[in-house]
């Protein structure tokens, strides 16, 4: 069974660093794409940063030169560095991979950014 689980989010003072890890079980991860995605209070789903299986990596304009999305394929996890956060970084941060074609999802984790 694939289980995703996120860690490292919080509260943290806007200019600050946080980063997010998703711990992959069930199957190897190396080589897979994978992405992180976020949802703001009252907003929809916004995608954050993406990987390809040749580590490409895309991110959205709001979040760019900001935020670094990496994996470590030996600890089987993606991560997401976040830096000079701002308050409307403030969301449920959820990470996504494709495993054979399916895409497993995380239960996600709150960061929240004060002023």
């Amino acid at each position: 069974q694939v289980q995703l689980v996120e860690s490292g989010g919080g509260l943290v003072q806007a200019g600050g660093s946080l980063r997010l890890s998703c711990a992959v079980s069930g199957r190897t991860f190396s080589a897979n794409a994978a992405r992180w995605y976020r949802t703001a209070p009252g907003k929809q789903r916004e995608g954050v940063a993406s990987i390809t299986s040749g580590a490409n990596t895309n991110y959205a304009s709001s979040v760019k030169g900001r935020f670094t999305i990496f994996r470590d394929d030996a600890k089987n996890t993606l991560y997401l560095e976040m830096n000079n956060l701002v308050p409307e970084d403030t969301a449920v941060y959820y990470c996504t991979v494709v495993l054979s074609g399916t895409w497993y999802w995380g239960q996600g984790i709150q960061v929240t950014v004060s002023s």
